[in-house]
């Protein structure tokens, strides 16, 4: 338990320093006056001062957050002269729309980094891929698959009954053929190390729930590492593939949300995320950096979408600006964010109560 409490907050203090680490950079690079990167959310345990940036850490490990000079508009620089030229320099209402725009963007783009670099690894470490060699992975004892002689880590080539034969090129195939020809006896050719063996067996009618007509579980998918020259490219194909997928089902968790649906139950919130964290700590490192990966693309698309309170919604603004030529009043971005940030918590209080209600279910 300790060690999936501990796991579940470095996961997301890494998701979102990475994130914060996004703003921080771009705002420095475009002269931005950064006023504190603080480690975990306050009340402030201590801090230090380099150049004009506290580097803090705080009470709350979760996270961190970045303060820039002036976010909130004109509301932000109290004691300022605004027409100042520290103001004016370095103040991020300040900054032309093309530099705003950046820094916004930047956070989302480090979490789609971030995942990528960690696909991209697993990549290098192995992953299951499927193939045409159907192996099988356990037999049960006293089944047809035992009496025919078949072992662990056989690979079954093709089958035949008759004159009808087939070469396997996935799991399906074997598993049709067998319950088609139940109570009958089939051929198999099967390759043993670097033998080929021809067996025959009769697969059951009748057989256990847990188990199938011949007795034996079967995969076509197989461990294969990767160069480090071509992880990333297979990372980058990978990450852009399960952003497609995340993206249709957070559309559609967003959909059933404004038009009153039920919300599936597969919807994870903190509570959730963190029974993912204790499975994945259970299957080991690379199953926790899967997690890590997926919930960080996660946070990326969330964060980029244009509602109030997130990086999306203050971007969103920003582009009202370029095309109107218009600031919006800061007062009234600034009510509509936090409004933004209401609807949020209470987004977050309805997914915490799914989370509980399906732990309960079980």
């Amino acid at each position: 338990m300790l060690v999936t409490v501990i796991v579940f907050l470095l996961i997301l203090s890494v998701l979102v320093l990475v994130h914060e680490f996004g703003h921080f950079t771009a705002a420095k690079k475009m002269g931005i006056k950064v006023e504190e990167f603080g480690f975990g959310l306050p009340p402030r345990m201590f801090g230090i001062k380099r150049g004009e940036t506290i580097y803090s850490i705080n009470w709350l490990p979760i996270g961190g957050f970045v303060k820039l000079f002036g976010e909130e508009g004109d509301t932000d620089i109290a004691g300022k002269n605004p027409k100042s030229s520290e103001v004016q320099k370095r103040a991020f209402y300040t900054r032309p729309v093309w530099q705003r725009a950046i820094v916004l963007v930047a956070g989302v783009a480090m979490n789609f980094v971030l995942a990528i670099v960690v696909i991209s690894y697993l990549f290098t470490q192995g992953v299951m891929v499927p193939t045409n060699r159907i192996h099988i992975e356990n037999v049960m004892s006293n089944s047809p698959a035992a009496q025919a002689g078949l072992q662990k880590n056989d690979v079954i080539k093709s089958v035949s009954w008759g004159n009808n034969g087939m070469a396997l090129k996935s799991s399906d195939d074997l598993i049709k053929f067998t319950r088609d020809h139940a109570g009958e006896k089939i051929d198999l050719t099967v390759l043993r190390g670097a033998s080929t063996l021809q067996l025959f067996i009769i697969p059951r009618k009748v057989y256990p729930k847990d188990q199938g007509p011949m007795g034996i579980v079967i995969s076509n998918y197989e461990e294969k590492k990767y160069p480090l020259w071509q992880a990333p490219v297979l990372g980058t194909k990978e990450s852009i593939a399960l952003t497609g997928e995340l993206l249709k089902g957070i559309g559609t968790t967003i959909w059933k949300l404004i038009s009153f649906q039920p919300v599936s139950k597969d919807v994870a919130g903190p509570i959730g995320i963190a029974q993912m964290t204790g499975q994945a700590v259970k299957t080991g490192e690379s199953a926790v950096l899967e997690l890590l990966g997926l919930l960080s693309l996660n946070l990326a698309i969330v964060n980029i979408l244009p509602f109030p309170a997130l990086d999306g919604g203050r971007l969103l603004f920003v582009v009202v600006e370029a095309v109107t030529g218009k600031k919006i009043k800061t007062n009234w971005e600034r009510y509509i964010h936090q409004v933004g940030m209401v609807i949020l918590l209470l987004l977050m209080v309805l997914v915490t109560i799914n989370d509980l209600v399906r732990i309960f279910a079980k």
